[in-house]
């Protein structure tokens, strides 16, 4: 029985019109770094500052501390004023199918690889909040754990701030490789979603309970869970 579904945010609940990606691209090659669309797709949905710092490495630049630092700083400031003109909103059907997971009695967290300076203020945008009666559980961003995707952290994380005590009654969703790598490495069913950029042929790829076309099919998942045990599949 599922007790807890945790969540991508960026192109699995969000839509955030791809800033994410151009900013993350603009901030690295603002420090000279040449990177190609693959190497940014490879990084979506890790540790921003992880990302940063593998890209300017694979761009030919030394990933020094300060220069890492400086260019995450210039990721934040070219994502505010992308968000500032073209606002992020909830993807299809998003909202309803969380309202339907806790009518079920599940809790729903979201895990980030974006830091919570980042995540809190694109949440009050959608007016998103964590508690009682509110739409969401528990938030854990890359920052409050030792290493972001792929590690298990976050969603171990979200377990801890839920009450949730087996990895077999925690489904977790997301839209990239490595959201799917993160389930595996944390035990939990990962169900891969088409929101994204990539197609259910990369994602299959991966260790994976089902690709979906969205979270707004997860509700039905659930259900179907909940009368019987799928074993995880590749």
């Amino acid at each position: 029985m599922i007790e807890l579904v945790a969540l991508d945010m960026a192109g699995t609940t969000i839509d955030e019109h791809g800033d994410v990606y151009s900013a993350l691209g603009e901030s690295v090659r603002e420090a000279g770094a040449e990177v190609t669309p693959e190497d940014l797709q490879a990084w979506m949905g890790t540790d921003k500052t992880e990302a940063i710092a593998a890209l300017l490495e694979l761009g030919g630049i030394a990933a020094e501390s300060g220069l890492v630092a400086h260019t995450f700083v210039r990721f934040q400031e070219i994502l505010a004023a992308l968000y500032a003109a073209n606002a992020p909103v909830p993807l299809d059907g998003v909202e309803d199918a969380l309202r339907a997971l806790k009518s079920m009695g599940i809790k729903v967290a979201l895990t980030t690889g974006f830091s919570r300076d980042v995540a809190d203020p694109l949440l009050a945008t959608l007016g998103w909040r964590v508690g009682d009666g509110e739409l969401l559980d528990a938030v854990v961003t890359s920052d409050e754990v030792p290493r972001g995707r792929p590690a298990p952290h976050m969603i171990h994380r979200a377990m801890e701030r839920t009450g949730v005590l087996s990895v077999g009654a925690v489904l977790a969703a997301g839209d990239t490789v490595v959201d799917l790598q993160a389930a595996a490495n944390a035990g939990v069913a990962g169900v891969g979603v088409l929101t994204g950029k990539l197609g259910a042929e990369e994602l299959g790829r991966h260790p994976h309970l089902r690709i979906l076309p969205g979270v707004k099919d997860l509700p039905e998942l659930v259900g179907a869970l909940a009368a019987e045990t799928p074993a995880v599949v590749c």
